[in-house]
């Protein structure tokens, strides 16, 4: 690959990243060198677009070659409030899959403190200490990579990581040296905010090796993609035009020039100057028009699975968007049609609500979000509060909708977060729980429910 090209058409975000692929292959071939090989953390980062979760798939697809066992998660900025959310991700669809005795010897010692906070067991008591939640977690997975080997753990966008995994993430990072097992971190140079951007720090200098900082596209590369997709006959100027107009960014790139194919564009200098808008098109406020130009179905389908943020199958998008499911999914195919929404597998979740989805990329998912009327955005947040507690999924999985549901004097909304608090508690995530009484008392609550709340509830905020 040494003229910067990826080795498939179809992975254009990997244009121009052989050294980033050859630090991942280094890394991997020490991996598998023993079990008693030391672990490894790689780093990269880079901004919105340049192309952390294509490189992250090709990690994935060079480790399986390889015959390693691959685990990963991703961060969601909706999500940012749901403890050990990143984490559960991460472990859960492994560790789900064991019968009961074989957990228990995976998870050790550690298994009743473990098994809560990851969400697969039901926890022993009311108030769980953070600190022995975090060792737990370290020496649980320290466990399972060392009868995992060789194990490969992804995780894509930290910066919007849970501040619970991070913690972990940077404990765990520093006692890799006897681990065999290699973790590969995306995030974006943009720091996350308090606790977050501490904790990504110290998961940096933990890695023990400079951070890789990923860079966009040179006018030559993105030349030869514009070539790859549009034809040898796409020109000079044109191709200057394209790279200056995305600035590099990959993600750019790839979205203008399927539009500059979608609409049987010519390649030449003559229309160079139709890209800018083209490509404004893709992001911000030309997606949200181009978002509402497919329909009002489509659009309310995009906002209800833009509220979910994860766990987005068209059944639950179609319960929370009040529409049936021949209506849902023909919204769904719009919505892949037009590079909104993509399937990522044939997988569907365990209760068989359908087709799972997500966005094609973060970007979208983030402009789709602010793009809905605030009062249409609360109330969908209580419909989807609502909807979790008929599924009988917790009150902790919905605080994190209830959170967002303005105060009105509801005693049954301060109760249903009174309960997420205590479940956050009990796994050991105090400052989640003290997000919800906070919001509890802006409810605010009955005379009678308030004292005790302010008075003999240690995650309280202060009276």
């Amino acid at each position: 690959m040494t003229d910067g090209r990826p080795t498939a058409a179809g992975s254009a975000p990997l244009w121009e990243r052989d050294t980033e692929i050859a630090t991942v292959a280094a890394a991997l071939d020490a991996l598998c060198a023993g079990r008693h090989a030391a672990g490894a953390l790689l780093v990269f980062r880079g901004k919105a677009g340049l192309g952390k979760t294509a490189l992250l798939a090709e990690t994935r697809r060079m480790a399986e070659r390889r015959g390693c066992s691959v685990w990963s998660a991703r961060g969601a900025e909706t999500l940012r409030s749901v403890p050990f959310h990143v984490l559960r991700q991460l472990l859960q669809p492994a560790l789900l899959s064991l019968p009961p005795g074989e957990l228990r010897d995976h998870l050790g010692d550690w298994h009743d403190i473990a098994g809560p906070a990851l969400g697969i067991t039901e926890p022993r008591g009311d108030n769980a200490d953070p600190h022995y939640v975090r060792d737990g977690l370290v020496s649980a997975v320290r466990r399972i990579a060392r009868r995992t080997w060789p194990l490969v753990l992804l995780l894509d966008d930290a910066h919007w990581a849970d501040p619970e995994t991070l913690r972990w993430l940077a404990a765990f990072a520093e006692r890799l040296d006897d681990v065999p097992v290699l973790v590969v971190v995306t995030r974006r140079p943009d720091r996350a905010g308090g606790v977050g951007a501490r904790h990504l720090d110290a998961v940096a200098a933990a890695a023990g090796r400079p951070v890789n900082d990923l860079s966009a596209l040179t006018p030559a590369a993105t030349a030869g993609l514009t070539r790859a997709t549009l034809g040898r006959h796409a020109d000079d100027a044109f191709c200057r035009e394209v790279w200056a107009v995305t600035d590099g960014n990959p993600y750019e790139t790839v979205e203008l020039l399927a539009k500059v194919h979608d609409i049987e564009l010519e390649p030449v200098e003559a229309h160079a100057g139709e890209l800018r808008a083209l490509n404004r098109a893709a992001r911000g406020g030309g997606l949200v028009d181009r978002l509402k130009g497919l329909g009002l179905e489509a659009t309310r389908f995009a906002w209800a699975a833009a509220i979910l943020g994860t766990g987005i199958t068209v059944d639950m998008v179609a319960r929370l968007a009040t529409m049936d499911d021949d209506l849902a999914r023909s919204c769904a195919d719009v919505l892949c049609t037009a590079r909104i929404l993509t399937r990522p597998g044939p997988a569907t979740s365990a209760e068989g609500d359908g087709d799972e989805l997500e966005f094609v990329h973060p970007l979208i998912a983030t402009d789709v979000y602010r793009s809905i009327p605030s009062g249409v955005c609360t109330a969908m947040h209580g419909v989807a509060a609502q909807i979790i507690n008929e599924l009988g999924r917790g009150a902790a999985e919905a605080a994190r909708h209830l959170l967002k549901v303005h105060p009105d004097e509801d005693e049954e909304l301060v109760e249903q977060l009174r309960q997420a608090a205590r479940e956050h508690l009990a796994v050991g995530a105090p400052d989640a729980a003290r997000r919800c009484l906070e919001r509890a008392l802006r409810e605010p609550p009955l005379p009678e429910v308030h004292a005790p709340m302010c008075c003999t509830n240690w995650a309280a905020p202060p009276c």
